[in-house]
């Protein structure tokens, strides 16, 4: 009878025999190499699985700021020639994806090193989106632009505009998904990474498919549905319209909703009313303090 730690095996080719042993220990590492293989992918696949549901309960957290940044970036590409649409969203969407980057880094170092820092940097991200509604808004109103001289914004300043008020929200987004996690560095890192992408590849993917309804619409038209496609044709102005509305509406909820969080103000009326009125307030003061500088700068001595 063979012992379970010694095996004889015996290969035959043609009138040649050869014996071929393997000493107990040898086998024992194989068995041992075998165990540690297995615990390890059963360590990944519960790593994996844990990673997935987090990654679920953060995104269905951020949602709500992932269609806020829909909204803001969808009219950036408003007024831009036909075939720089795509280009365009496509460098704010590398711009975006190195956003998380920095977002996620600096999140998880800050909170370890002095988590109060990461509520100044938001307060400050929510000023400055706030700033920028409200700036919107009185250029709208009381400074209202030429066409032309809107067309003559750069798509490089596009972009970087674009790529600035994407990192307040990539912060934003990545420090509520923070709060939801437990867990080691590894799986924090990975959730707020699969976090980050989805949220990116979403936003900026919708956008692309938003900005080319028109072409959508030419393309039934030369197919032969003309009403259908001409509906699209004609629906574009009144989408990109009403998307840069829902953006500067936007900025301002974000904004005063980051104050409300920062301060713990109490609610004193419906939640979404009352950080829209706080976004317009502190947006307000901010374009007063910057207007104040244009007209008094301070002398450099």
């Amino acid at each position: 009878m063979r012992s379970l730690f010694y095996i004889n095996c015996e290969l035959k080719r043609s009138n040649d025999k050869f014996n071929y042993s393997l000493p107990s220990s040898t086998l024992f590492s194989y068995y041992m190499s075998m165990i540690n293989l297995l615990a390890l992918l059963d360590d990944i696949a519960a790593t994996l699985d844990e990673v997935a549901i987090m990654s679920k309960t953060a995104i269905h957290k951020t949602s709500a700021l992932m269609s806020d940044d829909l909204a803001v970036n969808a009219g950036v590409v408003h007024g831009v020639k036909p075939n720089r649409e795509l280009p365009i969203v496509k460098a704010i969407f590398w711009g975006s994806l190195l956003n998380k980057v920095y977002s996620i880094v600096g999140v998880l170092f800050l909170m370890t090193v002095y988590p109060p820092l990461i509520n100044w940097i938001m307060l400050l991200g929510g000023l400055y989106l706030s700033y920028e509604g409200v700036h919107k808004i009185v250029e709208k109103i009381f400074h209202k632009k030429s066409k032309k001289s809107i067309l003559n914004i750069s798509e490089k300043d596009k972009i970087k505009g674009a790529v600035r008020t994407d990192l307040i929200l990539s912060i934003e987004i990545i420090v509520i998904a923070k709060s939801t996690l437990q867990g080691n560095l590894l799986t924090q890192t990975l959730v707020l990474t699969t976090v980050g992408l989805a949220a990116s590849i979403l936003i900026y993917g919708l956008v692309a498919i938003i900005v080319k309804v028109d072409d959508f619409g030419l393309q039934l038209v030369n197919k032969g549905y003309k009403k259908t496609g001409m509906s699209f044709v004609n629906s574009m102005p009144f989408i990109m319209k009403g998307l840069g509305i829902v953006g500067t509406l936007a900025m301002l909820l974000v904004g005063g909703g980051i104050i409300v969080h920062i301060f713990h103000l109490p609610l004193y009326l419906n939640e979404h009313i009352q950080n829209l009125i706080i976004g317009f307030l502190a947006g307000f003061v901010v374009l007063g303090l910057v207007s104040l500088k244009k007209i008094f700068p301070i002398k450099k001595y």
